[in-house]
């Protein structure tokens, strides 16, 4: 079954869509296969390895965690229900964002942090709790391998999810888990290529529906609500 999450993703035109599409050889938008444009000094095959993981979920900052809908719901009332959500939601201004490691992962993370962007995040989990299928026993064993707090055990357990609600950190991953050094010597490599990006202030102004289509191929934009409030 296709799987949906609610992500923030930069618009065409902007310059991080842009160097997504290089980066990870895919563009959500369309999708459609790109190019890659690897850091300087890395080969071909070292970023299809760096990048194997979260290019499958596309360039992207969660706000809901992908889902498989609940019995009963639908895809099109789905969207209809984010679209009248979005309506009702003000746009999001935040620091410029800076290149983090997070646990040995690169990933673009906002420099300063933001009450209304958590507030957000909480809200989009619990709006559309009511499509989201519950986890199955294998997605929460696997879950709780990582080592959990007890918070984020009582937020497998009540969202399917750890990493949502107080435990909820904004960030657009770049690459799967190479280690701080590898990933803060990256992120020098690239920082050049993302100026446009690092240097001015970060909004968010859409909520955007993603798909996971059931032939497992990378997910991709669905639809992209702007918000309106």
């Amino acid at each position: 079954m296709p799987r949906y999450a609610l992500y923030y993703a930069p618009r065409p035109t902007e310059s991080l869509h842009l160097f997504g599409k290089g980066w990870f050889g895919f563009d959500p938008e369309s999708g459609t296969e790109q190019p890659y444009e690897p850091a300087h000094g890395t080969s071909a095959k070292q970023h299809l390895e760096i990048v194997s993981t979260p290019r499958h979920y596309a360039l992207h900052g969660t706000l809901k965690p992908p889902f498989s809908l609940a019995k009963g719901m639908t895809e099109l009332q789905l969207l209809e229900e984010v679209a009248g959500f979005a309506r009702t939601q003000t746009p999001i201004l935040l620091d410029p964002p800076a290149l983090r490691s997070l646990s040995g992962f690169l990933a673009i993370v906002p420099s300063a942090a933001s009450q209304a962007l958590s507030d957000f995040a909480a809200r989009c989990v619990e709006t559309f709790d009511s499509f989201r299928a519950p986890a199955s026993d294998a997605e929460i064993e696997k879950r709780r391998r990582a080592g959990l707090s007890d918070v984020q055990e009582e937020n497998l357990i009540r969202w399917g999810y750890p990493y949502v609600m107080s435990e909820f950190r904004f960030h657009v991953t770049l690459t799967k888990r190479i280690g701080d050094e590898a990933a803060l010597t990256l992120a020098e490599t690239i920082a050049p290529r993302l100026e446009a990006v690092l240097s001015c202030a970060f909004e968010i102004r859409d909520v955007c529906v993603f798909i996971e289509p059931d032939n497992g191929a990378p997910m991709r934009l669905l639809q992209r609500f702007a918000l309106e409030g």
